[in-house]
């Protein structure tokens, strides 16, 4: 889940959020940038989040190793958000929780693909710490950032993810379907905060004069 809300919008048209130049692209490392700067990518991130919350919650019954196909893919997913939100930071300190982040979402999404690993309490441990460490280290970036836009909606966001990870941990599920509907509502729940953070961020784009993707034309 990219909970954060993109480095500061800049002050001149000429700039985009966190005070690069605009221009052509200079590289893949360029474009990367660009996407993980914008509110779309941010929204498109909290959508891969919301959809397989509703997914479980609508379908309960679910055997095990759908639900754990649905969890991989999931946190493949994520991680490739979070892994492009990187390249969107300016400040070199901010990118390192960011990167760690992926590669956790990355090697726990492979854990949960694994057909060894598919019981109750293997997935329960595998989100509970995603969540948890996740939580804790969006929780550090907010606080280590005191110019981050909306910073109280991401510390209410990281918040979420520790209480969700410690319930996951604390409360183990008994059966597929009682941890299907936990974790579904939590993945509706962090859909929301990350949907109303990319929203808060296209306003700041639009207050600052510029759009997703660049400043606005003046034609």
């Amino acid at each position: 889940m990219a909970l954060t809300g993109g480095p500061a919008p800049g002050a001149g048209r000429g700039s985009v959020p966190g005070g690069a130049a605009l221009g052509p692209p200079g590289g893949p490392a360029d474009v990367l940038a660009a996407l993980g700067r914008s509110w779309t990518w941010m929204l498109a991130s909290a959508v891969a989040t919301f959809v397989p919350g509703i997914i479980l919650l609508v379908w309960p019954d679910t055997t095990l190793h759908v639900l754990a196909v649905l969890i991989g893919l999931y946190l493949l997913v994520t991680g490739a958000f979070r892994f492009v939100w990187v390249f969107g930071r300016e400040e070199q300190g901010e990118r390192l929780p960011g990167l760690l982040l992926a590669v956790l979402y990355v090697l726990a999404g492979v854990l949960c693909l694994r057909n060894p690993l598919q019981t109750i309490a293997a997935l329960s441990l595998i989100v509970g710490v995603v969540w948890l460490v996740s939580g804790m280290l969006t929780l550090f970036t907010a606080l280590a950032s005191r110019d981050l836009p909306h910073r109280a909606v991401v510390l209410g966001a990281a918040l979420l993810a520790v209480v969700a990870g410690i319930v996951v941990l604390a409360l183990p599920a008994e059966s597929a379907r009682a941890l299907t509907r936990l974790l579904g509502l939590w993945l509706v729940l962090l859909g929301l905060v990350e949907a109303a953070v990319a929203l808060a961020w296209r306003s700041a784009l639009r207050r600052s004069g510029i759009g997703s993707h660049g400043p606005a034309s003046t034609d």
